[in-house]
């Protein structure tokens, strides 16, 4: 029995096998041992130890080929993912590079239009002027008008002292001019509605009339102003003045 354990131990470490397997081994021998006659028992021994150290070696090896097997199983399968795992890195990157060149293919949206410049608004109409009052071409509308203007001016006047002068100097006539009297004997007849003389009329004129001496308007206002400076209004004229 100590020859079979030495004989175990000589067998490679890496051949080992499970105690319950050495132990069913030398159970076989035992039971070998018992029917062969006692002459023979330790020829039989002899048989039973070298049929249980073949059977652990080749017990051993099979062994081996099968951790083998199973070691390049395992080692097929880590191969087999790393190779898997670099396919999808490199499907994933191609992937990406296609989806980048085919945005690049896009074409360009065209710049968005600039928004219209709107036209400067338009500056609110003047209001109109008030309408320019109208006066009848003859003596009546030629004192109302002269009448506005004197009013304006601040300067005295009525309707009746402006129209008597008038009937009493030029008859209501705007062209009359005095060729007879002293004034025209001097060289400076009195003219228009109400006689007046040419230097009388530029110093007296009245702005905003006529600087024609045979206007009626201007002749008026003129005269009037003149009047109002010498005698305090037309009004107070009865006579040559």
């Amino acid at each position: 029995m100590r020859s079979t354990v030495s004989g175990y131990s000589a067998v490679s470490k890496a051949h080992k096998f499970s105690a319950a397997g050495l132990v069913t081994a030398a159970g076989a021998a035992a039971l070998t041992f018992a029917l062969v006659p006692q002459a023979q028992a330790a020829d039989a021994h002899s048989v039973g130890v070298k049929t249980v150290s073949l059977s652990a070696q080749e017990f051993g090896v099979t062994q081996d080929a099968e951790l083998a097997k199973a070691a390049d199983a395992a080692a097929g399968q880590a191969q087999v993912k790393a190779a898997a795992e670099v396919k999808a890195e490199a499907k994933a990157k191609a992937d990406a590079e296609r989806a980048s060149r085919s945005e690049a293919r896009k074409p360009m949206k065209p710049a968005a239009k600039p928004a219209a410049k709107q036209a400067p608004a338009k500056p609110a109409a003047k209001p109109a002027a008030p309408a320019k009052k109208a006066y009848a071409d003859n003596l009546d509308g030629w004192i109302n008008e002269s009448l506005d203007i004197l009013r304006a001016k601040g300067i005295p006047a009525s309707y009746d002292g402006i129209k008597r002068n008038i009937m009493r100097e030029s008859t209501g006539n705007p062209q009359a001019i005095n060729d007879w009297d002293v004034n025209a004997v001097n060289g400076v007849p009195s003219k228009g509605l109400l006689q007046i003389i040419d230097p009388t009329f530029k110093a007296y004129h009245v702005e905003g009339t006529s600087w024609n001496i045979y206007d009626p308007v201007a002749n008026i206002t003129a005269s009037c102003n003149y009047a109002a400076d010498k005698y305090g209004s037309m009004d107070n004229v009865n006579s040559a003045y």
